[in-house]
């Protein structure tokens, strides 16, 4: 009994020390967005909290337009987020639980286009978005990430072992066609799928710095990224101010986590089969 309740004890240890360690950069970015650049370099560190943060923030809000960033960033990668639910979902849906020519090899060239670096293919995807006229829109942000590979795995997976075969066949016999059997049947079981994707598609939207960069010209549409980055200076750099503008980016994502995390729990614990 002692042995037991003693491994019990170290493993709650480990895991409040676990927490502790993988916690402590973000408390370290809320204490020097508290802090001058000046107490960042000191030595010791300064590991409790100061009292320049409104003024570092007031700083961010004169260098960039960080309400206009922040609301381009929010429409962008609530687009993306919203249309990969969509056709992810469809798409994963189909692949498995329907049976068409070519379900196999089309399944296995999704697979393949995993292993291909995204970098790849930015000069293909650029030409294409100069082609269209859409190089400094929105258009080039939103309609390129609109579907990705592995979402449609991810949601053909969970669909695969978490949709019943004979809930389908029941929904077809009272003469539901494919986009009823997914909006009735497939659509409410695939709600935790439906939080941990679309809570990975709007964090990689999110903080997507590089296809942004690219295309957008227009500084009135810049993303928070693109905004954040212009924090830099040439020759210094206030990193007080650049951590300050960085902890306002990063508390909607927090916010979010803890949103889709209890969503995510809560539906695994209302679709728990008691014996």
């Amino acid at each position: 009994m002692m042995q037991a309740k003693t491994r019990t004890a170290l493993l709650y240890a480990g895991l409040l020390a676990g927490m502790m360690i993988s916690m402590f950069p973000f408390y370290w970015l809320m204490v020097m967005s508290t802090r001058t650049t000046s107490d960042i370099y000191r030595f010791p560190p300064q590991l409790w909290f100061g009292g320049q943060f409104w003024d570092n923030i007031s700083r961010v809000m004169q260098q960039i337009d960080f309400a206009g960033a922040f609301f381009n960033t929010l429409f962008v990668a609530g687009s993306v987020t919203l249309l990969v639910l969509f056709f992810d979902s469809l798409a994963g849906f189909a692949f498995a639980k329907f049976d068409f020519p070519g379900k196999k090899t089309l399944f296995i060239i999704l697979l393949a286009t995993m292993m291909v670096p995204s970098q790849l293919s930015l000069v293909p995807s650029f030409v294409m978005m100069a082609t269209f006229g859409w190089v400094g829109t929105f258009k080039a942000l939103i309609i390129p990430g609109m579907v990705n590979a592995f979402g449609i795995f991810w949601i053909r997976q969970y669909a695969e072992e978490s949709i019943p075969s004979e809930l389908l066949d029941a929904g077809r016999m009272d003469g539901c066609g494919f986009f009823r059997l997914y909006w009735n049947v497939a659509l409410p079981i695939l709600r935790p799928a439906f939080a941990f994707l679309g809570a990975f598609t709007f964090i990689g939207a999110w903080n997507d710095y590089l296809w942004p960069l690219i295309v957008l010209t227009d500084e009135n549409k810049f993303t928070l990224q693109i905004a954040l980055s212009q924090l830099n200076g040439i020759y210094n750099t206030d990193y007080a101010m650049v951590i300050s503008g960085t902890l306002l980016a990063v508390l909607p994502l927090i916010i979010l986590f803890l949103f889709i995390s209890r969503q995510f729990i809560s539906d695994i614990a209302a679709g728990a089969v008691k014996d």
